[in-house]
């Protein structure tokens, strides 16, 4: 299967020198999806002292050191192995435990949410060790400088435009046409009960002749078996209306497609019911939270949360997070996704709490780790890019205080967040 995600590593690996440095006295703009430019200076960063969690699943290196160059890691190792440049900016880490910074593979960043500047809405991403977003709908038209700062000091953006909803098969072409002028990376959609069912064929065929990858929010096992024979990269959201069964599990090896199981999204609709717990923890009160909270407990809010529809979801919770562990494991690649963005989805707190959900679903806490790094980017079509702790790829980087393969909520104890090796938090 060959889309443009998969043709993007090679794209932002030669961009970024395979991380060797790459003089150019006027780079020029960087266009969707390439990496920012490098500066004429080089800049070396040893990070020693660390317990380095690889985010593909490798062994624990005690004592481990990582070199950056221009923002890309270009030797890891245990200390004994690893040569640290004379000139390098040594980051002393104290033994503390350092792992690739949060993906998040199905999000969104743009107007309508509580928060309209997205901008901020990506500080606030990377704040929580999110260093990078694909924001799966509805960003409008996100302007390229906002997409990949300069300075990169807020989370990676990755777009699809809105998603796409032709009136009939027939303007499927140009549906696709229109979100690849905007500059989108990835090409969504939504097949329901209410839309998509008779034009997605058609969407998906258009996508795949441009070499798309194609994301498909879906809620049933049947819609999800028929996107997948129809060629759909992305399944975005659990299965919650029966049990996957071995058909799909099949089909979606065969065709490596991943599942993004979104259980925070589900929690969403109906947690305003009454006053969430986390709106009292500190760590949610930190960027997450808007300044007036009281907006989340109106009786409109607690209706819609009380609503025939919340409850719905709310029943379809423990099936969605059943179904995302079977198909974890049967091999099924489970990239770690929220569906954070809308109103009361809050950026950054709901990919940790995501995270505690998929443990609490019956999946490892390393395995979790694994799904929210590595395995995010190579679903993504970015294997060897991002995601994880090795040579050529961009130093997006999270530090934590505790270990977070003993215990998930570890992963709140930051110490810092690096991407491209600047540190923004």
């Amino acid at each position: 299967m060959q889309t443009r995600a998969l043709a993007l590593p090679l794209l932002l690996l030669i961009a970024a020198g395979c991380g060797e440095p790459r003089d150019t006295a006027d780079p020029g703009d960087p266009t969707p999806g390439d990496p920012v430019p490098a500066p004429a200076e080089v800049r070396v960063q040893a990070f020693t002292d660390a317990r380095i969690i690889d985010g593909a699943g490798g062994p624990l290196i005690e004592d481990g050191v990582v070199v950056v160059r221009r923002g890309v890691i270009s030797q890891v190792g245990p200390a004994g192995e690893v040569s640290v440049p004379d000139d390098a900016e040594v980051v002393e880490l104290g033994g503390r435990f350092l792992m690739p910074g949060l993906i998040n593979a199905h999000g969104h960043v743009g107007p309508g949410g509580d928060r309209s500047d997205v901008g901020e809405q990506l500080e606030i991403y990377a704040h929580y060790g999110v260093t990078t977003v694909f924001s799966l709908g509805d960003e409008a038209e996100v302007p390229t400088g906002e997409r990949w700062s300069p300075e990169l000091n807020r989370a990676r953006l990755f777009v699809s435009g809105p998603s796409l909803a032709p009136a009939s098969p027939d303007e499927a072409e140009s549906e696709v046409a229109r979100v690849i002028e905007m500059g989108a990376d990835w090409v969504k959609m939504h097949v329901n009960a209410s839309r998509g069912r008779d034009t997605y064929p058609e969407v998906i065929r258009a996508a795949r002749e441009r070499m798309m990858p194609m994301a498909v929010h879906i809620e049933e096992l049947d819609d999800a078996r028929g996107v997948l024979e129809a060629g759909a990269t992305l399944l975005a959201h659990s299965v919650r209306d029966e049990p996957v069964d071995e058909e799909l599990i099949a089909a979606m090896l065969e065709r490596e497609v991943c599942l993004t199981p979104t259980l925070t999204r589900e929690l969403s609709t109906f947690v305003y019911a009454e006053r969430p717990d986390f709106f009292d923890d500190p760590f949610f009160l930190e960027r997450s939270a808007p300044d007036d909270l009281d907006e989340f407990l109106t009786p409109q809010r607690r209706a819609a949360a009380e609503s025939e529809s919340a409850r719905y979801w709310r029943d379809a919770l423990p099936l969605a997070g059943e179904n995302m562990v079977r198909l974890h494991e049967a091999g099924v690649g489970i990239g770690m996704g929220t569906d954070s963005g809308p109103s009361g989805r809050f950026q950054g707190y709901f990919e940790h709490l995501e995270m505690e959900m998929m443990v609490d679903a019956g999946m490892s806490p390393e395995d979790v780790l694994i799904s929210s790094t590595g395995e995010a980017a190579r679903c993504m079509g970015l294997d060897g890019v991002i995601g994880t702790i090795r040579t050529g790829v961009w130093a997006d980087l999270l530090v934590l205080d505790a270990d977070p393969r003993a215990d998930i909520l570890n992963t709140r104890e930051i110490h810092g967040v690096w991407i491209a090796g600047n540190r923004v938090r």
